[in-house]
């Protein structure tokens, strides 16, 4: 029987480090040593070439990775606010996104049955989801079809995809725009590394970054990809607020916004503001009341990638800043988009960039 976390289990996640370091050394190989780039497109690129290493497997990647992507860039299209009261309405775009799942399954029913029928030849090195869902079997003996498993890569893809390559760009940016705070950042990579930079990376090193996670969860409270949240109440439920009681009915739908629940006065002091430090030893201001913080949701129905994002992000970020000098081009920060599906940075996201010595 298999459960959704096995692929994001630490052991797993110690192994998808290098090879994201090696697509982000690859993909920083075409920068050159200066120049201007749009950060938002730019990671947005990079984090499905991770994703599609980790969660294809290197078959996938080496040999498919431009078709999946484009057959990717139809579905994401057919993901409209349409879609979510009329998933099936008969629009150009749930058109395409139907014809692109269609070939999508076409496709890995191809790379699944290679795999199955040329066991000994070196797909992959094991780890990727792909061949985690390939062996899955139900309670009943019931083996997973190729159809299914194809929905639980588009899934996986559609569920990370966007919420990293957002969160990644917000916490550069955050990063990049105050130098007194990148000049931390770049201070504690180097203590990590020891002077010697260029060593590889691993999961300790990655788990030493403090601050750059706590930069990264800051990111997340300031700007969250999700701004609505909803749960179904499944009994009668007593809510203390503002020195009065508040009864939520069984059976009533609850909607949270993590984007203004983290930025009640109330919990984070200067909400507004970006400060890393508000999570260190002293403050913790989001252990302040429950579910203060919303970064990746609460509850039974948290976030079940948050372990693999962070790895993630922590590990594109850490190759970026060793390798490069960034600064915001623009003299403010973008806004937030809160028309988009998945909110992301709205304005100018260029930055200038200079190959650090």
């Amino acid at each position: 029987l298999f459960t959704g976390t096995n692929g994001l289990r630490t052991s797993r996640l110690k192994g998808y480090v290098q090879k994201i370091e090696a697509e982000t050394r690859e993909f920083l190989a075409d920068w050159g040593n200066e120049g201007e780039v749009d950060l938002f497109h730019a990671l947005s690129e990079l984090t499905i070439l991770t994703a599609s290493r980790t969660l294809h497997g290197d078959d996938v990647r080496t040999k498919l990775f431009r078709e999946v992507s484009e057959l990717y860039h139809d579905m994401d299209q057919g993901l409209t606010p349409l879609t979510v009261f009329f998933p099936n309405a008969p629009t150009e775009a749930h058109r395409k996104r139907n014809a692109a799942r269609a070939k999508m399954v076409n496709l890995f029913s191809k790379v699944i049955q290679n795999r199955r029928e040329n066991p000994d030849e070196a797909h992959s090195d094991g780890t990727d989801i792909l061949t985690i869902f390939m062996d899955i079997v139900y309670k009943d003996k019931t083996k997973i079809t190729d159809e299914e498993v194809t929905g639980l890569l588009i899934a996986l893809l559609f569920a990370g995809q966007h919420t990293s390559c957002i969160s990644s760009t917000w916490t550069s940016l955050f990063i990049a725009f105050d130098k007194t705070f990148k000049n931390r950042i770049v201070a504690e990579q180097r203590a990590i590394f020891e002077g010697d930079e260029s060593a590889p990376l691993d999961f300790d090193k990655i788990n030493n970054m403090q601050l750059l996670h706590d930069s990264m969860k800051e990111a997340l409270r300031l700007c969250p990809p999700l701004i609505l949240l909803i749960r179904k109440a499944m009994k009668d439920i007593q809510v203390n607020a503002g020195g009065k009681t508040y009864t939520v009915p069984k059976d009533d739908m609850v909607l949270i916004s993590p984007s203004v629940g983290m930025r009640l006065k109330e919990v984070f002091r200067d909400p507004d503001t970006f400060d890393p430090d508000r999570f260190g030893p002293g403050r913790e201001e989001h252990k302040s009341s429950p579910y203060a913080y919303l970064g990746f949701g609460g509850g039974m129905h948290s976030c079940m990638g948050q372990n693999f994002a962070f790895m993630q992000v922590k590990t594109i970020l850490s190759v970026l800043f060793r390798e490069y000098d960034i600064e915001m081009i623009a003299d403010k920060m973008p806004e937030i988009d809160y028309s988009a599906m998945v909110v992301g940075p709205k304005g100018d996201c260029r930055v200038r960039y200079r190959k650090r010595n």
